[in-house]
């Protein structure tokens, strides 16, 4: 079961229709429990959160969540204590080496709107550690709260009277359902942007850096079978990305004036030319 049913909706989402995803997802959830399945694997926190509510037996994989320890999903990383383990693709270091990769870039940037969901984990997390980071690299971090797709074209109008000379967008639901509308609005702004999955950039974003979710979906696939072969969920630590990937896109560096030096395509993991 995905929970990342809402990726791929066009801007026009709202709130009744992320309610009626949400009641779907416990109605699914709810349906695999009693069908008494081995193993429930999710993509990421709200699919938990559903198989969790509609099962504390069962063990459930988390491929590619937030953080389970904020929602009450599991005890702490190291030993969830539940039915549920998995991955999370929080890092500690993921914030500063975004903002690192963003410097090399634009060396010249000092104003950086953050873009984030105050009613995400995931974002929430991403947010604080990127807006504590950011004074140390010489960036003044500008909030903007994205909750549902109405907001992003209000949100980038206001970037200008805002000083804002480029854009980190942090892992959230909101950017994703609406990547193709988020990445022309960032591109008529001509406004540099940093995302957390290299989609946004083979859609024609600037870069981006982020946890490998190839790599999470393929350590999901471990947990399933070491569970099938009778270890406990319980037992299993949650594990914090290893892989990590950064992404540029040089068509669109062109198209908004972006100049990225040799020696920054040297260490990006994919150039799209």
């Amino acid at each position: 079961m995905n929970s990342g049913m809402s990726r791929g909706k066009t801007s026009s989402s709202n709130a009744e229709t992320q309610k009626v995803g949400r009641r779907d997802t416990l109605e699914l959830a709810a349906e695999l429990a009693r069908l008494k399945v081995d193993v429930l694997v999710t993509g990421g926190l709200t699919g938990a959160g559903a198989a969790h509510k509609a099962t504390t037996t069962i063990p459930i994989v988390i491929a590619a969540g937030g953080d389970p320890v904020r929602i009450g999903l599991v005890s702490s990383l190291s030993r969830p204590g539940g039915n549920v383990t998995g991955n999370t693709a929080i890092s500690p270091d993921l914030s500063t080496k975004a903002l690192e990769l963003i410097k090399e870039v634009l060396p010249r940037v000092s104003r950086i709107a953050i873009f984030w969901n105050p009613e995400g984990s995931a974002s929430i997390v991403a947010f604080k550690e990127t807006e504590a980071v950011a004074p140390s690299l010489g960036l003044t971090p500008l909030s903007v709260e994205i909750r549902r797709g109405e907001d992003l074209k209000p949100a980038f109008d206001g970037l200008g009277q805002r000083r804002a000379e480029a854009l980190l967008v942090v892992q959230s639901n909101v950017p994703s359902a609406n990547m193709r509308r988020f990445v022309e609005l960032a591109a008529k702004h001509r406004l540099p942007a940093m995302y957390w999955e290299k989609e946004f950039v083979e859609a024609d974003g600037l870069m981006s850096y982020g946890a490998s979710f190839t790599h999470l979906y393929r350590r999901a696939a471990i947990y399933v079978d070491k569970i099938l072969k009778g270890a406990k969920p319980a037992d299993l630590p949650v594990e914090q990305p290893t892989k990590f990937e950064f992404v540029i896109n040089l068509k669109t560096a062109k198209q908004i004036g972006v100049t990225v030096q040799p020696n920054v395509l040297a260490r990006a993991d994919r150039v799209i030319r």
